[in-house]
């Protein structure tokens, strides 16, 4: 079934239901109010009867006065206690199979000897004019109550369908305003799908209610995904084209040295030199593109010493690389909450990529500031111009293709870097200036001290 109608049929049930139920009341109550009216009067009546049959003294002045005060569409009974009707008067349509029998006990109540037909029936305990205790018993046929509860009968159905009638067309009004923004979307999202397009959802003149938001969180995430595809789409080209280049370097001299290379043992050390340096660089971009993946897995986070941690790295890169670093503190211990080994693949990064495009020294300083961890690394480069600063985070962007393809770059180690600063809630900017070298800056948040710790 449709959501369309089950909201039909849902509002017009609902709504059905209220209208039995208020209808239900309001007709039993009408009755009840009217009835009880009827038997009161018919009371009162009853009563004057009785005063003035008091006063008879002999079967003739009581049958005259029982038929003075008789209804006009009604009966009075008189039954002795041996339940035999020594009186019996009847006017209008009144009904003779109405029951009666003695009783001592005063009583009022609506009887229906017949299917619509309302008699409301009296009956008191009286002294007779020979002195015995009989019962009298007067009713009346509500002819009028029966024509009125009829009419309210069909007043009520009228009422109920004249409010049922606008509550359908209401249900079908509501129920395109409800669904059309979902019918438009689950179109959009068919084409999508079929035909591969990023199609939005124009929300534009509309009320900014939930349907609003759901076509304008639909468009973000049509935005993200087009995003992301669009960077996957790149990443993928990117990455084949880098892998592809040093493969088929290594496939040329391969089969150079196939032809030439017994022969030639200076082609030979040459090929050997060339094979090797483009394997080294297919490793580290493999090793790179498996790092990116890795680093969006979930990962142990625990309390970190980063002085220790960067004077180490910085060691081992003044022994592998025999070049001036210097390194700048404010204190002899900083602590954080993170993975030991991606952030010191962020060291590691960032003072590598500043040796590699730097000829001179180059300084490291680490320090806290407002409760934050400050590491950075500056070079004294050649700069990065102002359109390229932001870029230099994409993957596989490079400033200077030709210089960092002889460097071994991949256009990956920075990318890397920035997922995993933000991934310890932290970030990492560039601050440069062409001719005069380039600072790189990674912000944390330092983690603070138990009560214990010092």
């Amino acid at each position: 079934m449709k959501l369309r109608t089950k909201i039909r049929l849902f509002s017009s049930v609902l709504i059905l239901s209220m209208l039995i139920l208020v209808n239900t009341f309001i007709y039993f109550l009408f009755y009840k109010n009217a009835t009880d009216g009827q038997l009161t009067e018919l009371s009162l009546q009853t009563d004057v009867l009785i005063e003035h049959l008091s006063q008879t003294t002999s079967g003739e002045e009581a049958s005259e006065v029982i038929n003075a005060f008789l209804p006009a569409n009604g009966m009075v009974k008189v039954f002795s206690s041996d339940q035999r009707a020594i009186e019996f008067k009847r006017k209008g349509e009144a009904y003779r199979t109405l029951e009666g029998a003695f009783q001592t006990a005063e009583t009022h109540e609506i009887e229906r000897p017949e299917r619509g037909v309302h008699v409301a029936v009296v009956t008191k305990p009286i002294i007779w004019h020979d002195g015995s205790v009989v019962t009298l018993q007067m009713s009346d046929n509500l002819v009028a109550l029966t024509n009125t509860m009829r009419i309210l009968f069909y007043v009520l159905i009228i009422v109920s369908l004249v409010i049922l009638i606008p509550t359908v067309i209401g249900s079908n009004i509501l129920s395109r305003f409800l669904l059309n923004p979902i019918e438009e979307l689950t179109r959009t999202m068919k084409t999508n799908i079929k035909e591969r397009k990023w199609e939005k959802i124009d929300h534009r003149d509309r009320s900014k209610d939930e349907l609003y938001e759901m076509e304008v969180t639909f468009n973000e995430m049509i935005d993200q995904l087009k995003d992301n595809y669009e960077r996957q789409e790149d990443f993928v080209s990117n990455a084949s084209h880098e892998l592809k280049t040093p493969i088929q370097i290594v496939k040329s001299y391969a089969q150079l040295l196939a032809r030439r290379g017994k022969d030639n043992p200076e082609l030979l050390d040459e090929s050997i030199e060339v094979i090797d340096s483009e394997a080294d660089r297919m490793k580290r971009l493999v090793e790179q593109l498996l790092s990116l993946a890795k680093n969006k897995e979930n990962v142990v986070h625990e309390r970190v010493e980063l002085v220790q941690l960067i004077e180490h790295s910085i060691t081992t890169f003044k022994q592998a690389y025999n070049r001036e670093i210097e390194f700048h503190k404010n204190t002899e211990t900083i602590h954080v909450l993170g993975n030991v080994g991606q952030l010191e693949q962020i060291i590691y990064i960032l003072i590598e990529n500043a040796l590699k495009y730097s000829e001179d020294k180059i300084t490291v300083s680490l320090f806290t500031y407002n409760g934050d961890v400050i590491y950075s690394v500056k070079d004294y480069g050649s700069g990065i111009a102002p359109e390229d600063q932001e870029r230099i985070f994409e993957r596989f962007y490079r400033v200077d293709k030709a210089r960092s393809r002889g460097t071994g770059g991949s256009g990956l180690g920075l990318s890397i870097a920035r997922e995993i600063a933000e991934d310890h809630q932290g970030k990492l900017t560039v601050d440069s200036t062409l001719g005069e070298g380039s600072t790189f800056t990674m912000v944390l948040p330092v983690m603070k001290e138990g009560p214990d710790e010092k």
